[in-house]
């Protein structure tokens, strides 16, 4: 029993420990909610379950009196002659200081890190990621980025934030 005990232990310490040689996950230094509320479009995104055939992604973020952000992501089902789905979630500041540091939640009472680790200074695009690096998305206010802005958050993500840019799909908007 005591081997089985020390065994698992040291399992146990080796899976904590696997995936957490990255550097700690860094975040924009302030975002201002009342400019960042609004519609953005998706660019490109990690590969995830819950956005699973989706094209022509956009999501809207509203501000709310408490302080909150109600969420509202939307896209079209396989096509953009699908069915336009929509998922309502609500947003909450975990870092007052920043406001970069979010916690989603689409089903309470699940909640998912939303950090905003890069932001153009006029608010026309913005990555969103989680300090896992398992999600990872790029916004903008328009339906499209052009080739030199995308390059250049993409050469940030891979030398300052360490994400595998390779897994990217981009969004396709009509």
């Amino acid at each position: 029993m005591y081997k089985i005990i020390i065994f698992l232990t040291s399992a146990l310490s080796f899976l904590s420990l696997y995936g957490k040689d990255l550097p700690p996950l860094e975040t924009v230094k302030y975002v201002d909610l009342k400019i960042y509320t609004g519609t953005w479009y998706e660019i490109a995104r990690y590969p995830n379950r819950f956005q699973k055939d989706c094209v022509g992604t956009f999501v809207n973020y509203t501000l709310r009196e408490d302080g909150k952000i109600n969420v509202l992501n939307q896209c079209y089902d396989k096509s953009f002659e699908g069915k336009l789905k929509q998922s309502k979630g609500v947003a909450r500041v975990v870092d007052n200081q920043t406001n970069a540091k979010l916690k989603v939640s689409f089903f309470w009472p699940f909640e998912g890190d939303y950090w905003i680790i890069d932001l153009a200074e006029d608010y026309r695009y913005a990555v969103v990621g989680e300090p896992d690096r398992k999600y990872l998305w790029i916004l903008s206010r328009n339906k499209t980025m052009d080739e030199e802005t995308y390059n250049q958050i993409l050469l940030n993500l891979e030398t300052k934030h360490h994400y595998d840019t390779s897994k990217l799909i981009k969004t396709v908007h009509k």
